[in-house]
């Protein structure tokens, strides 16, 4: 499945059932980045890790890393092909689903992602700028996002509060109207990418009032990243490993007041709309790594031999291959459906479909990978297999915007407003003996619907 993905002249057959919404545009433009990848992006593969590893014996920690000199070469190349910047709508040209089998492209080809300036957090920051941005804002610091002379990062997670809840962001700016200045001062975590060097701006989540209703104490801030105040303490952790997660103090640092995004108290307003979009991406870049893994499993699977037999040929490896592929098309096709909604009735009406696929996708891709682990065995963990970090990076974005149970929450809140179900009942059903005989009347909380107040039948 993964080289047919590839095929710029067969449709994936989840997409059969919406080739009506397929514009004549998606076809040219998937095309063109199948292109891009078969003739520049793997090829460029091998150079882009001897550099990396070139680059890395130049830096005390990793995470310091400079951006190896193939990657400006290839989004030169990207440029050339009118792919840079794909992910805008006023650049892609194409639909929320049209967008969704070329980002699992780009979960498979992590490179390609990078190249076409497609990558998290600088996407989500520069549609914030793009849409919500003042022109001096646009000016000063989209125009260099977009250039990729710049990257960025979104300030929001912090670790004295929950901030799975966007309500409980403590991060304070506070107006000095004798300066016409905003103070900012917090503690923020896991801030991904604010530690590598070409990280220039914080887009910050913080509050500018701790009264008056909820959602709209937020507002949300452009900090220059080198401004007197901004602390980088160290960089986090991910199961024991340090990545490019920075945990930040803010202290008494001072912004210009139109570096505040859109007014105050539009922060909670934004944030969401940042969010739709994106975790749809996160999703199907998500599928896209399922499909590498699985590839790695048929692999192993078709190359390897254990007590006697290849293992291909062994019941549980099967089950195991049946079982991912099953997986896959299920997450696709729900994904899909997402899209479709925030196409068709907007975001705010597909966010349920959009909790379904972050807690989905997810789940689905790490039991693939972790099948693919295990018939690798040991070589799987290793540093041999790119297996390992995989599993690290999907089982990081599972919390990335939240962990499953916000998600499910949102589901089952949607669950829970529909009208009661008079079918749900009858296949509930009642022991009519309760109410016959009255020995519950004592106790608080028996419910006892009177007979006939639902459907009788089916």
């Amino acid at each position: 499945m993964a080289s047919m993905l590839l095929d710029p002249t067969a449709l994936p057959d989840e997409l059969i059932p919406y080739s009506g919404k397929l514009s004549p545009r998606f076809y040219e433009v998937r095309s063109a980045v199948i292109e891009f990848i078969t003739e520049d992006i793997i090829p460029a593969q091998p150079i882009y890790k001897q550099q990396i590893e070139e680059l890395l014996k130049t830096v005390d920690h990793p995470t310091k890393c400079p951006q190896p000199p193939i990657l400006r070469e290839l989004r030169e190349k990207a440029k050339a092909r009118n792919l840079y910047n794909f992910f805008l709508p006023e650049v892609g040209r194409i639909s929320v689903l049209e967008y969704s089998p070329i980002a699992e492209l780009l979960g498979m080809f992590g490179l390609a992602n990078q190249a076409m300036n497609c990558s998290a957090p600088d996407t989500g920051n520069m549609e914030v700028l793009a849409k919500y941005g003042s022109p001096e804002q646009k000016e000063r610091w989209l125009e260099p996002l977009l250039a990729g002379e710049i990257r960025s990062a979104f300030a929001m997670t912090e670790p004295g509060v929950a901030s799975s809840d966007a309500t409980n962001i403590s991060t304070r700016f506070d107006y000095d109207a004798t300066t016409d200045e905003y103070v900012v001062n917090g503690h923020k975590w896991y801030i991904s990418g604010a530690i590598r060097p070409e990280c220039k701006v914080l887009i910050t989540l913080g509050k500018t009032r701790f009264d008056g209703p909820i959602h709209t104490q937020q507002s949300m801030m452009i900090v220059p990243r080198d401004a007197p105040g901004v602390t980088i303490l160290r960089p986090l952790a991910v199961f024991g490993h340090e990545h490019d997660h920075a945990e930040i103090i803010f202290d008494n640092v001072r912004v210009p007041a139109s570096n505040l995004i859109l007014g105050e108290g539009r922060g909670f307003e934004i944030a969401q709309g940042r969010l739709g979009p994106g975790r749809i991406h996160h999703c199907m870049r998500t599928i896209g790594a399922a499909e590498l893994a699985l590839s790695a499993m048929i692999h192993r699977a078709n190359t390897r031999r254990a007590f006697g037999k290849v293992l291909v040929q062994k019941d549980t490896v099967r089950q195991a291959i049946a079982e991912a592929r099953i997986q896959i098309t299920m997450c696709r096709q729900l994904c899909y459906l997402a899209a479709c909604m925030a196409d068709e009735k907007g975001f705010k009406a597909a966010r349920t479909y959009i909790a379904m696929i972050k807690v989905a996708a997810p789940r689905m891709a790490l039991k693939v990978i972790d099948d693919a682990i295990q018939l690798h065995g040991a070589h799987g963990i290793s540093q041999d297999s790119k297996l390992g970090d995989m599993y690290t990076n999907i089982r990081t974005l599972r919390v990335a915007d939240g962990p499953d149970i916000v998600h499910m929450n949102t589901i089952a809140k949607t669950e829970m407003a529909k009208p009661p179900s008079p079918t749900g009942a009858v296949v509930s059903g009642t022991n009519v003996n309760i109410a016959k005989y009255g020995k519950y009347k004592h106790v608080e909380g028996v419910l006892t619907p009177a007979p006939g107040k639902f459907l009788s039948k089916l």
